[in-house]
């Protein structure tokens, strides 16, 4: 599977990219017919905190999934962002099974 790492405004470094390369491989677990991901970091200024938001882009046989997640760290929001696309991934399995 393909991942791409986009990140807006800022450079991303090396280590969060390898996390998020690592993180978004795992859900093959769960899906092994993943085309490819797309993820895309961005800062974003709410008051005085820093919010750090990651989008989820995985395209798979006939259906894109997508999940938006925030958090004070993209660490954070990438493991969040990674068991949501599970739960989605079980589920679309599921539907595909039922059809």
């Amino acid at each position: 599977m393909r991942v791409n790492t986009e990140s807006l405004h800022f450079s991303a470094d090396e280590k969060l990219l390898i996390y998020i390369q690592q993180r978004i491989e795992k859900l093959t677990q769960f899906f092994d017919k993943i085309i490819d991901a797309n993820v895309t970091l961005k800062l974003e200024n709410s008051g005085q905190v820093k919010e750090k938001v990651v989008e989820v882009k995985i395209n798979v046989p006939g259906d894109v999934l997508f999940i938006k997640e925030t958090n004070k760290s993209f660490e954070h929001a990438i493991d969040k962002a990674v068991d949501s696309l599970k739960r989605q991934l079980i589920k679309y399995k599921e539907r595909l099974r039922n059809h």
